[in-house]
Order: C-alpha cells, then sequence, then structure tokens
C-alpha cells in the first residue's frame, strides 16, 4: 500500500525523506492493484475533491466488495454504484471482517457505501432533488447516496411531475427558502421536468433522464438537450452518480468564494 499522500510531504517537509524518495512513494501512491483485474485511482480525491467510485455494472460481487473496502480503507469512506445483484453483494460481505466499518446497502439506488467507524463526514451545503415519478426514484437514490459521500444536504420531492404540475410548487418553495444551491430534476417518459424546474428558479438545475416510459428510451435525454430553457445543464440517461458530483462540485466552489 502506498502511503498517504500527505504523510509523505511532511516528511519531506521535515527533511526525514529525501527527494528521491518521495518522488519514489508519490509515484507508487498512484493507484492500487486487485488481483491483476482492477486498478483504484486512490489518489482521486486529492486531486479532484472526489474520491473514485466503483461502478458496479458487470463486475462481480467479490470485485464489488473488495474494490469498495480498499477505497475505504484508503480515502475512509467509498461507494459502488449500479448494483446488479444487491443480494449477492450483501452475501459476499458476510465473508469479511467489517467490525471497524459502517456498511450501508440502498437496495432502491443499487448502491454500497463502507465507511470507517471513526471517519466523519462533515455536512454543509445543500441540494434539491427532484423526480418526476415514482419510477425515476432509483437515479434519486444513487444521486442521493453520491451527496452523502460528498457530505452534501439534499432536499427531496418523489413524484411531482408535469402530469400533476400543481405538485411541484410547494416543494420547489421549501428547496428555494433553503437556499438550495442547484436542483437535480430526474424524468423518464417525456422528460419535461427539468425545463419547467429551469423556468421556475434562479439557480441551477441539472436534468437526468431516465429509462422509464414506453417506447424508445432515448426520448427523454433529446427533449432535454433541446429544451429552450436557461440555466439547465444535462447528464446521460440514468446518471444520478453524475449529476450529484455536479452538484457537489457546484455547492464546494459556491462555498469556497464566500470564505475566501
Amino acid at each position: 500500500m502506498g502511503k498517504d499522500l500527505r504523510e509523505i510531504l511532511l516528511k519531506f517537509k521535515n527533511g526525514e525523506i529525501s527527494l528521491e524518495d518521495a518522488e519514489r512513494l508519490v509515484k507508487l501512491n498512484y493507484f492500487e492493484e486487485i488481483e491483476e483485474e482492477i486498478k483504484l485511482d486512490v489518489n482521486r480525491r486529492l486531486r479532484t475533491g472526489i474520491p473514485e467510485v466503483v461502478y458496479g455494472k458487470g463486475k462481480g460481487e467479490k470485485q464489488i466488495v473488495e474494490a469498495t473496502l480498499k477505497l475505504a480503507e484508503r480515502n475512509g469512506v467509498a461507494l459502488a454504484t449500479k448494483i446488479e445483484n444487491i443480494k449477492r453483494v450483501e452475501r459476499k460481505l458476510k465473508e469479511y471482517n467489517l467490525n471497524n466499518y459502517i456498511v450501508k446497502i440502498n437496495r432502491v439506488g443499487k448502491t454500497l457505501s463502507i465507511r470507517k467507524k471513526d471517519y466523519k463526514i462533515k455536512k454543509f451545503g445543500c441540494v434539491g432533488i427532484i423526480t418526476a415519478g415514482t419510477s425515476d426514484i432509483p437515479i434519486a437514490e444513487e444521486a442521493i447516496e453520491t451527496l452523502n459521500l460528498m457530505g452534501i444536504n439534499y432536499i427531496k420531492a418523489y413524484d411531482v411531475g408535469i402530469a400533476g404540475v400543481h405538485r411541484l410548487f410547494p416543494y420547489l418553495k421549501r428547496m428555494l427558502s433553503s437556499k438550495v444551491s442547484c436542483i437535480i430534476a430526474i424524468a423518464g417518459m417525456e422528460g419535461a421536468l427539468p425545463s419547467l424546474v429551469s423556468s421556475l428558479v434562479d439557480v441551477p438545475v441539472i436534468g437526468v433522464p431516465t429509462s422509464t416510459g414506453y417506447g424508445i428510451k432515448i426520448t427523454p435525454l433529446l427533449t432535454m438537450l433541446h429544451s429552450c430553457s436557461p440555466g439547465l445543464a444535462i447528464v446521460n440517461i440514468d446518471n444520478g452518480f453524475g449529476a450529484a458530483v455536479f452538484a457537489g462540485l457546484i455547492v464546494k466552489n459556491l462555498l469556497r468564494e464566500v470564505h475566501d
């Protein structure tokens, strides 16, 4: 295991290791390999503010558990998304000594999070999360677990799509009153919800098309991409993780501007 980057820099600063040794240790610290199959970018959080997340689709339960656990060992907390068989992952977890960890499985969002018991996540900021229908909730739950990983607070409102648009307004009012930095709007079917939301609020809106709906699944993506409502950015279909990361970076940079 490579040493923590901060520890390496402190040792160099204090004269405990040479420049050549520091350079060698930093290079070794770029990634860790698991059985020649998975190469983990363990220092991504130091570069980007966001730790690497395990993409579970197509991976076996052993790969998912070991990769997530290794990232938790290095970063204090880790997340796996798009897990295809949650029950198998739950069974596999029982084979590991996890006494020093807090494990959370979100069956709806198809995620696994592992956190060291002594690792504290400081909460800050706030993001709104809205779904058009209940079938879009799994993507919202994926986004929520990603925000939890980043330490971002959230307010959620489910099943408030344009088929019954009157349901939306009280929740938008609550979100704006709570000073959310942005809103994630998740919708399948025709995908019109993000355009509507962005026409009513003065914060950035992140549209997430989902594969929910009849017929061709690309329709909500095309609807959102062709929106005439300003202040709206779009991620790909079912990418709750990507939307949450984008939202988290908005929050972090706004707070940085305030405190600088």
